[in-house]
């Protein structure tokens, strides 16, 4: 199928919705990404929004993900409104935004830093829709530190490492549960174990909030990193990765924000 690009086309007065996910890296949010991109109803990003050129605000790629969610200050960055220029941001996405449909009206974007302005989002875009996500902390754990760790070997040993994502990890959860209890309004709300385990009953929460959105299939085929293959839920096969020693480390990091996986319905290993 043919696609058509934003330089070609007036998205400014075509897009009707910007649609958010909001969620922690390595929680698939690159599934959800990719699955909407096949709607006809939809302009998409070829990167993350963060990442695309011309993108005038802070960018995760000048740093690793570690540092943002567990450096002291980085955050006030990341969250200050005069480190981002939006006018410009909205140019260089609409310009390089792709679509299979010229009369779109749909934006999606996904950033996993972005989980820090949904308020930004909020005043600087017509309306703004946010799909919140989260899945299992320990699988996000392993995930980030299975595929993150190998570029900060020279910095981090591995125990330092893994202690860095579960830090990262359980600062996200805390982020997200001010987001919903905040901004929860503006969007739907979903686990990664529900996407995987009653994809069409996440479908409905999707087209509920954004109704143009009717032809959205979350239950199909689709490459997602080096991936290539239907929604399953990954968790095991990641969790299974942890030794004994890890979930204790791991657990040292919970176990004093036990309440925000109770917020959320994860229980400790």
């Amino acid at each position: 199928m043919d696609l058509y690009y934003g330089a070609q086309h007036n998205l400014k007065d075509l897009i009707k919705t910007h649609l958010f996910i909001i969620c922690c890296t390595n929680s698939g949010t690159t599934f959800v990404k990719n699955a909407l991109a096949t709607s006809k109803n939809t302009w998409n990003l070829f990167r993350e929004g963060q990442h695309i050129f011309g993108f005038a605000g802070p960018s995760g790629i000048v740093l690793k993900a570690y540092k943002l969610w567990t450096t002291e200050g980085l955050i006030d960055k990341f969250t200050d409104t005069k480190n981002y220029n939006w006018e410009k941001i909205k140019i260089a996405w609409y310009f390089q935004a792709f679509s299979k449909n010229p009369e779109a009206s749909v934006f999606v974007e996904k950033s996993p830093p972005f989980l820090l302005i949904v308020e930004q989002l909020i005043n600087q875009f017509k309306n703004p829709k946010f799909l919140f996500m989260v899945r299992n902390p320990y699988a996000v754990v392993e995930g980030i530190h299975r595929t993150t760790w190998g570029k900060c070997r020279n910095v981090f040993t591995k125990e330092e490492y893994l202690s860095l994502a579960a830090t990262q990890v359980i600062n996200c959860l805390k982020i997200q549960k001010q987001n919903l209890e905040n901004w929860g309004d503006y969007g739907t709300f979903f686990t990664y174990e529900q996407m995987c385990e009653e994809p069409e009953k996440v479908e409905g929460l999707i087209k509920d909030l954004v109704p143009e959105m009717e032809d959205l299939v979350l239950r199909q085929k689709l490459k997602v990193k080096t991936y290539n293959e239907e929604l399953r839920n990954m968790n095991a096969q990641q969790i299974e990765r942890l030794t004994d020693e890890n979930i204790e480390q791991i657990n040292k990091i919970f176990l004093p924000d036990k309440d925000i996986l109770d917020f959320f319905n994860y229980t400790l290993m």
